[in-house]
């Protein structure tokens, strides 16, 4: 752990009664016996139901199917592993020896599941509202961004139906380079259409994030960004 905790309560919002949780919390599995994965599983539907609440009061005309894609794109691991990097979970995890040389602490998954476990151990120090105004604090301006006129699905499956309905090939994606330093890489990712002539790229801090913005450009340039 680079950094003390007490930094991380502030960009969170929450300051732990329990400090032994935030610690388990931010404990791989590589570390230790005492470490994150049961508050990953506690995390994971605290997450979900609050999310859930969000949107079903953010877009009271929505259905059903829209709403559970919408959910499932705001819960997926990329976000989740966006949201860890922009909270700089990689310097306060607590990993082995094995996982930091190879760069667990930047690894999307391990992002993303170390921070379902602090939502999880916000629940158990404090109950349902306090996570409630953690998964919030990150949440909402996510939230507010969405269009509800769109289709809820995100940009790579929108432009790999809209190829295959005009019997295209599907979109070749290739990694085009890195920028930044090791704890703040920037991944660059191209997006080959050849029977289209088109080449884009798209920028994220998750190799998954780049390709969902490459294949926005993509729409954009066809007409059929939403």
């Amino acid at each position: 752990m680079n950094k003390s905790p007490s930094r991380l309560s502030a960009s969170l919002g929450y300051a732990f009664r329990q400090e032994a949780l935030l610690r388990q919390a931010l404990t791989h599995r590589s570390y230790g016996a005492q470490h994150n994965e049961r508050l990953e599983f506690l995390g994971d539907s605290v997450l979900n139901c609050i999310v859930a609440r969000a949107l079903y009061d953010a877009f009271p005309n929505l259905p059903e199917g829209t709403l559970s894609r919408m959910r499932a794109n705001l819960v997926r691991q990329e976000t989740l592993a966006e949201i860890a990097q922009r909270l700089k979970l990689g310097d306060y995890m607590l990993l082995g020896e094995g996982e930091l040389k190879s760069g667990g602490f930047r690894r999307p998954s391990i992002l993303a599941d170390t921070l379902e476990s602090i939502f999880g151990a916000v629940f158990l120090d404090a109950g349902f509202e306090a996570a409630q105004a953690v998964v919030l604090r990150q949440f909402e301006p996510i939230i507010a961004s969405i269009d509800p006129n769109a289709s809820g699905k995100d940009a790579k499956t929108r432009l790999q139906e809209w190829l295959q309905g005009r019997k295209h090939a599907l979109p070749d994606y290739r990694l085009a380079g890195t920028r930044g330093e090791a704890h703040d890489q920037l991944f660059v990712v191209a997006c080959h259409i050849p029977a289209l002539g088109i080449t884009t790229e798209g920028q994220g801090r998750s190799r998954r994030a780049a390709e969902q913005e490459a294949a926005l450009a993509v729409l954009k340039q066809v007409g059929e960004a939403k």
